[in-house]
């Protein structure tokens, strides 16, 4: 196959604002690999903080997605949910269907060791899924769930739903997914997990894990842990500020609050982990075929800039939206 000369990646340009743009596409090198995406996945939490121009200035730096170009606030590409077929490299990945951490781009040069061979049993329209499977994957290490703990995960996206989701397949974990749309009840149960609404959600839990991107659902965690128990942060704000009632049972109850983040491994585990062996084992999980109920839509490459905005707005029910490249 020949080189394009040109590759089209989607923008977010403007604050709010996103749009196609083309730019030169070098032929790869002795070490570099040519991709032709397949499709990609809007990870929605993160991408709408970008999108909306939220990213706070003390992180530019640390939320550089690793093919990232331009810089925070904007113009900037960003994105890193790709998958794709090798068009040119070596013989042992050409015409191999791979992941990469790349933007929304329908052709790229990366390098070869930038990614990851797909499982048989794993299609390439689920894979899009790797990168968030992967924030879960942290999530629950950070969060540390034992055997016959009471756990509660609040928030009901993809994040959270994949987090309840490995939880349950622990034994003896008693766990609930909770969200204030009644509607995740469906997704909850193609997961196998036990859902309710905040107002229905069990007491004194061993573990609250909050993914739902709202203060209203931290300050539900904390109020959910019983004493001793413990509340993981997956969430992030970006640029807002966030009011917690850390008077009365939080210090009474010796409660504990602690940040996951997937840019850093437990360092429990980094003498033995690193990044590709964390990717490779989020890649490995994505064999169910019930976890195809995270994909909430999909939409043609062509079509992106034009439902970004109410797809990255406030109103959003999507969970991962995938986009299809011809």
């Amino acid at each position: 196959m020949s080189v394009p000369d040109t590759a089209t990646a989607f923008w977010v340009t403007r604050e709010a604002f996103g749009e196609l743009k083309h730019e030169p596409l070098m032929a790869p090198g002795e070490s570099e690999i040519l991709v032709r995406a397949l499709y990609s996945g809007v990870s929605r939490g993160t991408e709408s903080l970008v999108f909306n121009a939220r990213v706070p200035e003390s992180e530019y730096a640390r939320m550089r997605a690793p093919f990232q170009t331009g810089d925070f606030p904007t113009p900037v590409k960003y994105g890193y949910c790709s998958v794709g077929r090798v068009a040119q490299g070596p013989q042992e990945l050409l015409h191999k269907t791979v992941f990469c951490l790349y933007p929304h781009q329908n052709h790229y040069v990366v390098p070869a060791d930038a990614v990851l061979v797909l499982p048989e049993q794993v299609p390439a329209y689920r894979a899009v899924l790797a990168a968030n499977m992967e924030t879960a994957i942290n999530g629950v290490w950070d969060a540390n769930p034992m055997l016959g703990e009471r756990v509660c995960v609040v928030g009901a996206g993809v994040v959270g739903a994949l987090v309840a989701y490995l939880c349950a397949q622990i034994p003896g974990v008693d766990v609930r997914l909770i969200d204030t749309n009644p509607a995740r009840e469906a997704l909850a149960a193609q997961l196998g997990v036990a859902f309710c609404t905040p107002e229905n959600a069990p007491t004194d839990q061993d573990c609250v894990i909050h993914a739902s991107g709202h203060p209203d659902g931290l300050r539900l965690g904390l109020s959910l842990v019983g004493n001793e128990g413990r509340v993981i942060e997956m969430s992030w704000f970006g640029k807002g500020d966030v009011a917690l009632p850390l008077g009365g049972a939080f210090h009474s109850q010796r409660l504990t609050l602690r940040a996951s983040q997937v840019g850093q491994l437990p360092a429990v585990l980094q003498p033995r982990w690193d990044y590709r062996r964390r990717l490779t084992l989020a890649l490995s999980l994505l064999t169910d075929q019930r976890l195809d109920a995270l994909i909430s839509g999909e939409s043609d490459f062509a079509d992106f800039p034009a439902i970004a905005a109410q797809l990255f707005g406030p109103g959003s029910t999507a969970l991962c939206h995938r986009i299809r490249y011809p």
